[in-house]
């Protein structure tokens, strides 16, 4: 089977919008990570859902795991209100933005390779050339890969 066969249709947001939104969105869908778009609703990233509850865990707590077992409750209960005010694009990791794409033409391995090699949930394919290059098909979750994969079994 080929990428555009386990291609599904996928929730979005865009890189400008509340990170608030896009943690709405993880869990009234229940979501494994987002796409995010950019403004021209191109795919420009993927926000695996672990990387957002990381945004939540302030800096010196991940740099000593000991000081997670001294913040009492409703403490916790108010770690999402770090993100008020900022950005989806200000929740991504720093550098070059995480978006692992594979075309239309990959196969069912090769998708399960890069979904392996990467750490992802979740590949977009776009299309790879041609006036349409970079427009997405739909998305591939590990679970849609999975599915595909016990079938033939």
């Amino acid at each position: 089977m080929r990428a555009r066969d386990l291609a599904e249709p996928y929730s979005s947001i865009r890189s400008d919008a509340d990170a608030v939104e896009a943690v709405r969105l993880l869990v009234d869908q229940r979501l494994p990570g987002v796409l995010v778009v950019g403004p021209t609703g191109r795919p420009y990233a993927i926000l695996p859902a672990s990387d957002l509850v990381r945004t939540l865990v302030p800096g010196y707590v991940q740099e000593d795991p000991l000081l997670a077992e001294v913040i009492d409750e409703p403490h916790a209960d108010r770690l999402c209100r770090a993100l008020r005010g900022r950005s989806v694009a200000d929740c991504l990791p720093l550098g070059r933005p995480y978006l692992p794409t594979t075309g239309p033409d990959s196969t069912a391995v090769e998708i399960a390779e890069l979904m392996a090699r990467l750490r992802t949930p979740l590949v977009a394919v776009v299309e790879p050339s041609g006036p349409d290059q970079g427009q997405l098909i739909g998305v591939v979750t590990a679970t849609r890969l999975l599915q595909y994969l016990l079938q033939a079994a």
